[in-house]
């Protein structure tokens, strides 16, 4: 499959993020509003006005592109909505920048929005098409807890030395998450505590698990020559992968929960048209999507962090703490904040827009150049996934 590099180079110039947590008393609209006025009075040379066309991602929180067009008054704009799983605020970034990279516009701007903590719903809220009875039906809990035993399976991982390596992760995560304003759950966790945390399905505890918030997040995109027009540190698409599988791990026997081939396939996309020949030692830091503890795992080896059958060990030797060798989900992740679908993909941008940028304070990865932000939906054997390589160069 070819994978080309955009017409032109993509920055981002300004971004803008709320905090993700139980926003009683915000509508989506009223989150919307406070992602766009953050991200414009991040940089003084750029108003609304500036923008050509916007993007927004949601899957519950709004139809049409006047979910974005209302509550910002936009009058003669043209506004998309777009949905992609897990990975739709990725998809409102990645519309926005191959529209700008065509030249159709000169700058652009993505938002994702969710609100799910009043919707009635104690997780993730879809509403699924008529299908014709052969879809598995399982929750989200359930089909990821089937990474770990598969795992510990085909690498001959003692069950203690797993549990200790998804504990190593839960604990990672809130400790980085403790040190961001943004975050939901701004408290670290011991592994005890996660350890003996309820289960919710297989192994899996509820804090081996995301949580469930509300937020919003924006960025306003330009054609990389024209950056510096706005802004002294513009962050560069350096190359970008999307794969929706066609389901057929579910549809057959002999799936290997070890891996997901989408994001496997998005990461070579994408590192191809960055010049990434070794992720491992390339990368400066990385925000995946940890919806829960064993995902991460699995993504360290998929991302080309590490090699296959050894990623738990090097999660427990540290390798992806903030003061490892690749930091991994230095805001906190998921863990920390929680899944408003529509933001999340976004959320992970702003991070790495915030690191390479140098602002990103006490979690701030020393000399960052090169970020990845992935972002995947669905479920293990039908998903979706997303891989950006952001850098602070051209």
């Amino acid at each position: 499959m070819a994978s080309r590099r955009m017409a032109h180079d993509v920055a981002i110039v300004a971004m803008g993020c709320t905090p993700f947590r139980d926003h009683w008393h915000s509508s989506a609209d009223d989150l919307l509003v406070d992602a766009v006025r953050e991200c414009v009075a991040s940089q003084p040379r750029l108003t609304l006005d500036d923008v050509d066309a916007f993007w927004v991602g949601t899957q519950g929180s709004g139809m049409s592109g006047q979910t974005l067009a209302r509550p910002l008054r936009l009058v003669g704009k043209p506004v998309t909505r777009v949905e992609n799983y897990c990975a739709t605020g990725s998809e409102a970034l990645r519309n926005a920048a191959f529209a700008v990279a065509s030249g159709a516009y000169d700058m652009v701007m993505a938002t994702g929005v969710e609100k799910l903590k009043d919707s009635s719903y104690s997780g993730l809220s879809a509403v699924f098409p008529p299908a014709d009875g052969t879809d598995v039906d399982w929750t989200a809990p359930a089909g990821f807890s089937l990474l770990a035993p598969a795992y510990q399976r085909a690498y001959g991982v003692e069950a203690r030395d797993m549990r200790s390596a998804l504990t190593k992760v839960a604990t990672k995560n809130h400790a980085n998450g403790a040190l961001n304003e943004r975050a939901q759950f701004r408290k670290a966790v011991s592994a005890e505590a996660v350890e003996r945390s309820p289960r919710i399905a297989g192994d899996l505890g509820v804090l081996d698990c995301s949580g469930v918030s509300d937020g919003a997040a924006a960025a306003v995109l330009v054609r990389a020559e024209d950056a510096y027009r706005y802004t002294d540190k513009p962050i560069f698409l350096r190359g970008m992968g999307f794969v929706a599988g066609s389901g057929a791990g579910l549809a057959a026997d002999g799936y290997d929960f070890t891996t997901f081939p989408e994001v496997v396939e998005a990461a070579r996309q994408a590192y191809e048209q960055a010049g990434i020949t070794d992720p491992a030692t390339e990368i400066s830091l990385a925000e995946v999507h940890d919806c829960f503890t064993p995902t991460e795992v699995v993504l360290m080896e998929d991302l080309g962090f590490s090699a296959r059958g050894t990623a738990w060990r090097d999660i427990l030797d540290g390798r992806y703490d903030l003061s490892g060798a690749l930091p991994v989900n230095t805001d906190g992740g998921l863990k920390s904040f929680g899944h408003p679908i529509g933001a999340t993909g976004l959320r992970m941008v702003f991070e790495c827009f915030t690191q390479l940028r140098g602002e990103a304070g006490a979690r701030q990865v020393p000399d960052a150049r090169l970020a990845v932000a992935q972002n995947l939906g669905g479920q293990p054997g039908s998903c979706v996934a997303f891989v950006a390589v952001l850098g602070s160069e051209r």
